[in-house]
C-alpha cells in the first residue's frame, strides 16, 4: 500500500458526526473505498459504539481533482465543509 490515510470530522448537528477518511497519495477503486469505509465503521461501532455511523472517503488533491464517496447527504456536508476548511486532519492507521 503506497497510500495513507487521515481522519477528521464534521459536526452534523449536537451529538452527530460525519467521519471523515482522505486517502494521500493514491487513487484507490471503488472495492478499496468500500473496505476503507467499512473498516471505518467497525472501527468506529469498536471504540464509540456507534451502529450507523457516516463514513465519507476523500481522494484528490485538488478542489477539481477531489471526489468523495458516501451518503449522499454526508457528502454534500462534507464537501461544504472542505471548501469551508472547517475539517481538521489527523494520521489515523485503519490495519
Amino acid at each position: 500500500m503506497a497510500h495513507r490515510l487521515i481522519y477528521g470530522t464534521v459536526v452534523d448537528r449536537p451529538r452527530k458526526v460525519i467521519h471523515v477518511v482522505r486517502v494521500v497519495g493514491e487513487i484507490l477503486d471503488a472495492g478499496e473505498i468500500d473496505e476503507i469505509a467499512d473498516k471505518m465503521r467497525e472501527r468506529i461501532l469498536r471504540k464509540h459504539g456507534e451502529q450507523t455511523a457516516d463514513v465519507v472517503v476523500v481522494q484528490g488533491t485538488t478542489r477539481e481533482t477531489l471526489r468523495l464517496f458516501g451518503d449522499p447527504y454526508a457528502v454534500g456536508r462534507v464537501r461544504a465543509a472542505l471548501f469551508n476548511v472547517a475539517v481538521t486532519w489527523s494520521p489515523i492507521a485503519l490495519d
